[in-house]
């Protein structure tokens, strides 16, 4: 059957159709997908993260175990430092023990000078020049000697009384001399590497009444 001839309306008609129908956008269509599909593929993912009990554990066996080892290092440092305060003690007492030694040994010579000094005070008159020549070099040979193993002497005529190495005798009224003043010194002190063996008995000065 013949087709009716199409009239000039017919075709404006038609014309006005086809343009009124949405002209497909195959490509931006196509990226809007792949767009939503992977938002969805995060979503799950974090859904699936945030549900996950295990991810959960892991983490707080994480955090325990970096506590552990932070905990850890702290007793190391802790130990080390113990360990050099320790070493440091024993080096000190070491230092101490050889220092002080010959304490005991100084205290028994002690008294040999005191001989030779009053010896020596004694012949000042009555001996011969050849007789106080020798105690005296034997006198100076005993103190050169203390003096090589750290062996001081405390002699304070004249200086101002010090408890931590003179120990008075007397009390004396001198109003030549400051009162508390060193006016004799009736048997002299020593130290031992800066510690006193034994202190100076002196006669101290008071003012005068």
């Amino acid at each position: 059957m013949a087709k009716d001839p199409q009239t000039p309306l017919d075709e404006e008609l038609k014309r006005h159709e086809e343009e009124a129908e949405p002209q497909a956008q195959p490509e931006l269509v196509e990226g809007e997908l792949e767009d939503a599909a992977e938002a969805a593929d995060q979503a799950d993912q974090a859904a699936a993260e945030s549900d996950n009990p295990e991810a959960e554990v892991l983490a707080a066996r994480v955090e325990e175990l970096e506590q552990s080892v932070a905990e850890a290092k702290d007793q190391a440092l802790r130990a080390a430092a113990e360990a050099q305060n320790v070493r440091r003690r024993a080096e000190q007492d070491a230092e101490k023990a050889r220092k002080f030694a010959l304490e005991k040994f100084v205290k028994e010579l002690l008294p040999v000078v005191d001989s030779l000094e009053k010896a020596l005070e004694a012949m000042a008159d009555g001996a011969s020049e050849s007789h106080r020549e020798g105690v005296s070099m034997t006198l100076k040979l005993q103190l050169d000697v203390l003096g090589k193993f750290g062996v001081e002497v405390v002699d304070p005529a004249g200086e101002p009384f010090d408890p931590q190495y003179h120990e008075a005798m007397a009390m004396v009224p001198n109003p030549e001399l400051d009162p508390n003043s060193v006016m004799e010194v009736v048997q002299k002190g020593y130290l031992l590497n800066g510690r006193l063996v034994r202190p100076a008995m002196v006669v101290v000065s008071q003012a005068a009444g």
